[in-house]
């Protein structure tokens, strides 16, 4: 007889345009589990964000950290496995990061954001594994620009680049504080439409989900 061990939580990270929440949707659909999807189409500020960044960083990254928060609570009640359209993770380990860096967020406000997270997380599951979509910048313009949403269509190529350095340097940390982490490069593939592209997403989670199976006693 087999007991299976524990329901299992998915995070897929990557930046912007990489093509998540397409993912996320298919896999939830492929895997009949529960999909957690960033809160963007009624975001109140990322349309101002993208006016003024300096403005509107640390209003936008509390509401993503809240909104994200409220999701992980959730995961962690859902009783059955699910998969997440980004991390709480990636809010401060990259966009808050780079805003900081940049000069967007102020020492003042990025250290008050830096003592928010490290409460909440606390109380959080981590991801039994994240799928890292990395992507050359070229093509995330290409997808930014089809999905067609107005604030988006002047993003600063240079902007995406350093992303992508921030989420390099994460996934580093991350594996040497043993998350367990699979990198996908999605140059040259197209995972919504080709089935053998999108089986390199869908084998790893179906091997950890074998892997919950263990022999009974």
């Amino acid at each position: 007889m087999n007991n299976k061990k524990n329901k299992l939580y998915v995070a897929i990270a990557g930046n912007i345009g990489v093509g998540k929440t397409t993912l996320t949707r298919k896999l939830s659909e492929r895997l009949g589990w529960k999909a957690y999807y960033e809160k963007v189409i009624d975001n109140p500020y990322l349309s101002d964000f993208y006016g003024d960044m300096k403005r509107w960083s640390f209003h936008l990254q509390i509401f993503f950290l809240s909104h994200r928060f409220k999701s992980q609570k959730e995961i962690t009640q859902w009783p059955g496995s699910c998969i997440q359209d980004r991390s709480i993770y990636e809010d401060v380990e990259i966009f808050a990061h780079t805003l900081h860096e940049q000069g967007q967020m102020s020492d003042r406000d990025y250290e008050n954001y830096r003592q928010l997270f490290e409460t909440m997380v606390e109380y959080l599951r981590k991801p039994d594994l994240i799928l890292y979509l990395r992507s050359p910048v070229d093509r995330l313009l290409t997808h930014i620009q089809r999905r067609g949403r107005e604030y988006e269509q002047s993003m600063d190529p240079a902007y995406l680049k350093q992303l992508n350095s921030a989420y390099d340097a994460w996934i580093e940390r991350a594996v040497e504080n043993n998350f367990n982490v699979v990198t996908v490069e999605c140059a040259g593939r197209d995972f919504e439409h080709n089935e053998d592209d999108f089986e390199l997403i869908y084998k790893p989670i179906k091997d950890l989900e074998q892997q919950q199976w263990l022999p009974g006693v």
